[in-house]
């Protein structure tokens, strides 16, 4: 079995722990394609057996999220899971400057990540040196953001606002609420955070841990897992015959097979043999005689075909 499973994950587990269960239900090897702090929930994505390997392209991905907000008050991690280290006037705001401070908020931001974070600096993850009383500034990073729209508005007490939001990998949605905070003139923290969607994996269709209990009881746990070829459904994809597929199994660089289409060079493209599995990943690079793919991570024949 090898694919990808669509989790919900619920508050209070570690993306981790969440690996776990599914290695202690599948007796496989699993991991995640990308975190999600232990109070949130929401769709997380785990690669089962063999499409561990493809973790790194669906990291990438853009996401979305429905945020709720409170204001007034802000904790020193940036979420419920914090204390309090500032209180601020919050009754006065009225929804439209919520709805306009969104807004303003969209595109490229440079921000500072949370100081309760996974990101090093001096070799030391900030979560690791806030709990020491570290005063270590974080680094600032480029937050890409497409959309964040005000859902619905109570003016309180306490004044909570619910988001949804749409943004790029690598955006701390702590760092957005602080920033939405400093524009209001008031304090702010996340007091609820669900992940709705993953790339083309959306929280509508992913399964519960009793669910894939369930399942796994039933011995239909292949069921729920989504192929490696779907999977990566948001990459290019081209198909090889069986001459170029030994070929690209052996380490060899093919050329772009006839009468397909040739994305952009360092582009990563789906290799599909003649029944649509998914042989591997290569890369697409300009050869001496024309546009080559340079086979990147390839899956063991026939995996994912369950």
């Amino acid at each position: 079995m090898d694919g990808v499973l669509a989790l919900v994950k619920p508050p209070g587990m570690t993306s981790h722990d969440c690996v776990d269960f599914l290695r202690r239900v599948t007796g496989l090897k699993a991991g995640h394609t990308g975190t999600l702090d232990p109070a949130a929930a929401g769709l997380l994505l785990l690669c089962v057996g063999q499409a561990t390997r493809l973790s790194q392209y669906l990291i990438g991905c853009d996401k979305a999220y429905r945020a709720e907000i409170t204001f007034g008050v802000s904790t020193d991690t940036g979420d419920a899971e914090g204390r309090v280290v500032a209180r601020a006037e919050a009754s006065d705001l009225r929804e439209a400057q919520v709805q306009e401070a969104l807004a303003s908020l969209v595109g490229d931001l440079v921000l500072p990540v949370p100081r309760y974070s996974a990101i090093k600096s001096g070799g030391r993850p900030l979560h690791q040196q806030a709990r020491r009383g570290k005063a270590e500034q974080p680094p600032e990073r480029t937050m890409r953001v497409y959309s964040w729209t005000l859902r619905s508005f109570d003016p309180g007490p306490p004044t909570i606002a619910v988001t949804d939001l749409e943004c790029a990998s690598g955006t701390y949605v702590r760092s957005l609420v602080a920033a939405l905070a400093r524009s209001l003139n008031t304090e702010a923290y996340l007091s609820f955070l669900v992940r709705t969607r993953v790339g083309r994996f959306c929280l509508e269709r992913a399964w519960t841990m009793e669910e894939v209990e369930e399942a796994a009881w039933r011995r239909e746990l292949a069921s729920l897992v989504v192929p490696p070829a779907e999977a990566l459904a948001e990459l290019p994809a081209l198909a090889l015959d069986e001459a170029q597929e030994r070929l690209v199994r052996n380490g060899v660089a093919v050329e772009v097979p006839e009468g397909g289409s040739t994305p952009a060079a360092g582009a990563a493209v789906r290799l599909l043999d003649a029944v649509g599995r998914l042989i591997g990943v290569a890369r697409v690079q300009p050869g001496a005689e024309g546009v080559l793919l340079r086979p990147e991570t390839i899956l063991p024949k026939h995996a994912g075909s369950t």
